[in-house]
């Protein structure tokens, strides 16, 4: 196994803590955080390749997380969502082969930009409940956005955001939609031939740190300052966007 492995240093400086800190906000918040750790995998390898190794790690994570949450999810919200989803899964499938490398480093840097101006800008949402069509569309748009790049939370609080669910659903629903989402992928990564021995040999290597992440998640959810955590976060992911952004940009206009 040691000879498949990625052998650059910084590649795992930047993985290990993303994968770690990836898990404790999966455990403690139930989901939408996978985006954070592509990017930063994305600044030493290729998007696609940071995606493929990320899948596996995430897979364990909802396997770990659905034991804390199972059964506690909204089941109304999942009947609108899910099925959308996995759509948006199977378009990300479809287009996936025709984005360059440097493309991809744009769309990143569009994704993780965007989604700390959402959450961080002031804003509120609708008091009107959103219709089960905005909640399709919206949750397509997540299976695309989360295939590419394991990146479904913006869209998906789009539509769950409004509808005000009590903490332990809200946490409960993301984590159950992705861990479904996350398994639908696998067939279309096999095909896609992402999942070479380097890859699966570095998900291997970097798994451990994914499930001590989500476990303490899970321990710290009643004791960790939510703020505190994100903002963290935040600002890790926004520099990380701009950063992929001008790489992006500056290859695609070379």
């Amino acid at each position: 196994m040691l000879a498949s492995l990625i052998d650059n240093p910084w590649f795992y400086a930047a993985a290990i803590p993303a994968v770690a800190l990836s898990g404790i906000a999966k455990g403690a918040f139930g989901g939408g955080m996978g985006g954070f750790a592509v990017p930063l995998l994305a600044l030493t390898v290729a998007p696609t390749q940071a995606a493929a190794i990320m899948l596996p790690i995430l897979m364990l994570m909802d396997a770990l997380g659905l034991y804390a949450y199972w059964g506690k999810w909204d089941k109304r919200v999942m009947r609108v969502i899910l099925p959308a989803g996995l759509f948006g899964v199977v378009l990300g499938w479809l287009t996936f082969r025709f984005l360059a490398d440097y493309w991809l480093r744009i769309l990143l840097g569009v994704i993780s930009i965007g989604f700390v101006l959402y959450s961080v800008l002031p804003h509120t949402p609708r008091l009107t409940r959103p219709s089960d069509a905005k909640g399709r569309f919206w949750a397509a748009l997540a299976g695309l956005t989360s295939f590419i790049a394991h990146a479904g939370g913006p869209p998906l609080n789009v539509y769950v955001l409004p509808l005000r669910l009590e903490t332990l659903p809200f946490a409960a629903t993301f984590l159950v939609f992705f861990a479904a989402v996350n398994a639908a992928k696998v067939l279309p990564y096999l095909a896609l031939g992402l999942f070479d021995a380097t890859n699966v040999a570095t998900s291997a290597v970097l798994a451990p740190a994914g499930a001590l992440g989500i476990w303490l998640g899970i321990w710290l959810r009643t004791r960790l300052s939510r703020a505190a955590f994100f903002r963290i976060i935040y600002a890790a992911m926004f520099a990380t966007g701009c950063k992929l952004l001008y790489d992006g940009l500056r290859e695609a206009l070379a």
